[in-house]
């Protein structure tokens, strides 16, 4: 008979970095939101902004590579 394994399969540390990955993409969207004009005769330009474009989809995308980290990675429950 085989002997089972009755680890769980996430420790704390997992949990710990998983909340920083969350945290990492609301702070991405948080970046993205903003900018637009509530009335139809007026464009704003502000959306086109760098930190819309490009920094805060790279900020959503680290916490999203975050968070498959967190997911995969197996921390030693002996070394905490």
């Amino acid at each position: 008979m085989e002997k089972r394994n009755e680890r769980m399969p996430f420790t704390r540390k997992n949990y710990i970095v998983m909340l920083i990955g969350v945290c990492v993409i609301i702070l991405g969207f948080v970046l993205m939101s903003g900018g637009g004009e509530h009335t139809a005769t007026y464009f704003d330009e502000s959306i086109f902004s760098f930190r819309r474009i490009t920094l805060a989809p790279i900020v959503v995308i680290a916490g999203f590579v975050v968070e498959i980290y967190a997911i995969m990675k197996r921390f030693d429950e002996d070394k905490e």
